[in-house]
C-alpha cells in the first residue's frame, strides 16, 4: 500500500505528502494555522512552532530545513524558486483561497529572495475535489466577488439529497488555486496538480469533512537540499 506521495518538483528539493499513520522522515516545521493570509519568513533554523501562531504560509531559503503545512481537505501548495533556491509551503482553505493567500506568498518571496514568478515551480497537493466540496451559495458568491473565473470553478448540481455530496453548489478549490498562481505569473507548465481527493481516499489521507475536524492531519512539506 502506498503510504506517502512524493513529488518530482526539482532535484534540489524533497517534496512530499504524508497522511494516516505515516511517520515523518525528519523534523518538519509547522505553523498554528488560522485560515488567514499571513506569511512567515523562516531565516532562523532554531525557530519552533510555538513562534508561528497565526500564519498559513512559510517561506525559507535555509538548506536542509523542512517546512510544511497540515491539511485535512484544505489545499496544500508547495513552491520552489530554483534560481534563488527558496521554497514556500502554503495552507489554502476556502477562505485563504478566496483571499488569494498565494498572491501574498509570491509577493513575499519576490521581496525577500528576488523570486521571479515565471521561474517558480508549484505543486497543488491533495485536497477535497470539486465533486465532494459542496458549499452554501454564500460561499460560492465569495469566489465570484473575488474575481475568479467562476464558470470554471463553480457548479450547481440540483437539490441536495442530504445523504452524500451530490446536489447543491460545488467549488473546485484546486482550480481556484491554479488560477491564482497563473494570475501571479507562474507558468501553466510549471504547475503540478495532485488528482487525489482527501474525501474520496480511503486508506492514506485524512478528511475533516468525512471524519470530523477531530481527525488527524496530512502533512505536505518541502526541504531544500
Amino acid at each position: 500500500m502506498v503510504n506517502h506521495i512524493e513529488y518530482s518538483l526539482h532535484p534540489d528539493v524533497s517534496a512530499m505528502t504524508v497522511g494516516r499513520d505515516v511517520a515523518l522522515p525528519y523534523p518538519v516545521l509547522q505553523m498554528h494555522q488560522v485560515h488567514d493570509v499571513h506569511v512567515a519568513v523562516i531565516d532562523n533554523p532554531d525557530i519552533t512552532s510555538d513562534k508561528l501562531d497565526g500564519y498559513d504560509a512559510m517561506i525559507t531559503n535555509l538548506p536542509g530545513f523542512a517546512i510544511g503545512v497540515r491539511t485535512a481537505d484544505c489545499i496544500p501548495i508547495l513552491l520552489y524558486d530554483p534560481v534563488n533556491k527558496a521554497a514556500g509551503a502554503v495552507h489554502s482553505g476556502w477562505r485563504g483561497t478566496v483571499a488569494k493567500i498565494l498572491r501574498n506568498v509570491i509577493s513575499k518571496m519576490s521581496s525577500t529572495y528576488g523570486t521571479q514568478p515565471a521561474e517558480l515551480l508549484a505543486v497543488i497537493g491533495p485536497g477535497i475535489c470539486a465533486d465532494c466540496f459542496q458549499v452554501g451559495e454564500e460561499v460560492a458568491l465569495n469566489f465570484k466577488e473575488a474575481g475568479f473565473d467562476i464558470n470554471s470553478i463553480w457548479s450547481f448540481r440540483g437539490p441536495k439529497n442530504g445523504i452524500d455530496m451530490t446536489g447543491g453548489h460545488h467549488i473546485d478549490l484546486k482550480e481556484a488555486c491554479r488560477q491564482t498562481l497563473i494570475e501571479c505569473g507562474v507558468k501553466k507548465e510549471n504547475i503540478q496538480i495532485s488528482a487525489l481527493c482527501t474525501y474520496e481516499d480511503n486508506h492514506l489521507l485524512y478528511s475533516a469533512r468525512k471524519e470530523t475536524i477531530e481527525c488527524g492531519r496530512n502533512i505536505t512539506y518541502i526541504k531544500i537540499s
